[in-house]
């Protein structure tokens, strides 16, 4: 079993490289990067806003751990710059001994008196190179904290600053997935309504009818009235014009001599 795909394997191998040649290694990266697209379109929207979701809550214990380092080292820095500021006023403190102690030895003076104690010149002298190496130490000391501090503060913004960032950038795409939720809500809305199918012919065809039927009566009304115009015979005689005195003497019953006796009054 195993041979005959090991054999089939090197059969389509040695098809795609007679058929394709050099461009075989394209086809395939061609044919891999359509497949993984198509999978990829195939996954529903809701379930990769949800992946979504899960990817920036990810993102929690990462920005936590760092916030964690950075407070760390924020009081670190503190503590350095504590020490610096202590060595400062140690060495402001040291320089003063060691000019006091040089003025004292450029007096020429062979006895000196420190807290009711006395001192030869060479023993001033002594103490002097000794405190002196001591301050010169102090110097380097101070120098090494100095670079010390500005390394790890430069370090500590940094990383300040690409916190800053990765807290915002969560926060803008946590918006963005909103929007995008609301935006997949409103296309399954629209989906929803146009799953709903009205058949409108039904209703074309009533009004259709109902047109005709309109038309019908309106015909068979004005075919009624047009009937009022016509007697059925034409009329060979001149209509004989109406008396309208006659008319009126008749209505008020007056014989024609009590109707031209009103009228001359």
């Amino acid at each position: 079993m195993v041979k005959k795909a090991i054999l089939g394997t090197v059969v389509t191998l040695v098809l795609g490289l007679f058929f394709f040649g050099r461009d075989m290694v394209s086809y395939v990266s061609t044919s891999a990067k359509f497949v993984k697209d198509s999978v990829k379109d195939s996954v529903p929207t809701e379930f990769q806003i949800e992946r979504a979701r899960d990817m920036i809550a990810d993102l929690g214990p990462e920005i936590q751990k760092n916030m964690l380092a950075i407070a760390r080292e924020e009081v670190e820095v503190e503590q350095i710059e504590k020490q610096i500021a202590d060595s400062e006023a140690r060495l402001a403190e040291q320089k003063q001994d060691l000019l006091r102690l040089r003025t004292d030895l450029a007096t020429g003076k062979e006895v000196f008196t420190y807290g009711r104690r006395a001192y030869t010149v060479d023993q001033v002298k002594l103490d002097l190179s000794n405190r002196f190496d001591l301050y010169q130490t102090g110097e380097r000391t101070l120098k090494s904290l100095q670079d010390k501090f500005n390394a790890r503060s430069n370090a500590l913004a940094a990383a300040q600053e690409k916190l800053q960032a990765l807290m915002s950038a969560k926060d803008e795409l946590e918006a963005e997935i909103e929007s995008l939720e609301a935006q997949a809500e409103m296309v399954a809305a629209a989906e929803a309504a146009n799953a709903y199918h009205f058949d409108d012919s039904k209703l074309g065809r009533v009004r259709q009818l109902v047109s005709e039927l309109q038309t019908r009566l309106d015909v068979a009304a004005r075919l009624a009235n047009s009937e009022n115009y016509y007697t059925g015979q034409i009329p060979l005689d001149d209509e004989v014009p109406e008396n309208i005195a006659d008319r009126v003497s008749e209505y008020f019953q007056l014989d024609k001599p009590q109707a031209e006796s009103l009228a001359q009054q």
